[in-house]
């Protein structure tokens, strides 16, 4: 008796997969491309400090420095927010813990009574220990994280960076940090349909959660969508974020 043969593949399927190829490939192309010109085109730095609304802070993802996000700071800028960033993570190849300890002390430095972390990838996970943080903590209204891998990828543990491992779902550390839930409510995570390097999705229990009709893990730090929902998040932040520092 022969079984039947399996139906083919519906063509929304086949569409789909093939978007999500041409996405992987122009999502490497734009981070080369991003890489390349924070390199020999940075932005200068505190060229984006003034502004009259709610600071930001800047957090990139793994082996990124943070001119990487330029065009979502830019965005941040022009809409009257001060630009910040971190320059001791480098390109935040460092442990979560060591890379948590450079923004606290930042933002111990800055001295600033109230502060949204925007974050990337890795980034965020960075974030989400700084708000924990006994003494700049309370002074941050919250944290936008971007495409951030909260329950780790499955894809790290293959890599054989140790830093990049430290990602995966199973690692100790990050298993630990997806037990802290006490922040998740300061969290708004910001996350594409399709992400490559995230394939769980960014999804955050208690956390205000936007997918994004865009594809890609780096390609939608460029995009107007992304950059007005993070926008949207910081005043909704800066809103039911805790009150200044003092009062």
């Amino acid at each position: 008796m022969s079984t039947p043969a399996a139906a083919p593949e519906r063509p929304r399927g086949v569409l789909r997969r093939l978007r999500e190829a041409v996405a992987w490939g122009q999502d490497y192309a734009w981070i080369v491309a991003a890489q390349a010109r924070a390199v020999l085109r940075p932005p200068a730095a505190g060229s984006w400090d003034g502004g009259d609304r709610v600071p930001v802070v800047l957090l990139p993802g793994i082996y990124e420095t943070w001119p990487v996000m330029a065009g979502l700071g830019r965005a941040l800028h022009d809409a009257g927010h001060p630009v910040h960033a971190v320059p001791a993570l480098g390109f935040n190849q460092r442990s979560l813990e060591v890379s948590a300890r450079h923004v606290v002390d930042r933002l111990g430095e800055l001295a600033l009574d109230r502060v949204v972390l925007v974050a990337h990838s890795k980034g965020g996970l960075i974030g989400k220990i700084a708000l924990a943080d006994p003494h700049v903590g309370p002074g941050v209204a919250g944290l936008v994280a971007v495409n951030t891998p909260f329950a780790g990828s499955v894809y790290a543990r293959w890599f054989p960076a140790r830093s990049v491992r430290a990602l995966g779902p199973r690692d100790p550390h990050l298993m630990q940090l997806a037990r802290d839930v006490a922040a998740h409510a300061r969290i708004w995570s910001i996350y594409a349909r399709f992400d490559p390097h995230v394939p769980g999705g960014s999804e955050l229990a208690g956390a205000v959660n936007v997918r994004l009709p865009l594809d890609g893990h780096f390609r939608p730090l460029d995009d107007p969508r992304l950059h007005a929902a993070v926008l949207d998040a910081i005043t909704h932040l800066a809103a039911s974020g805790p009150a200044p520092v003092g009062t």
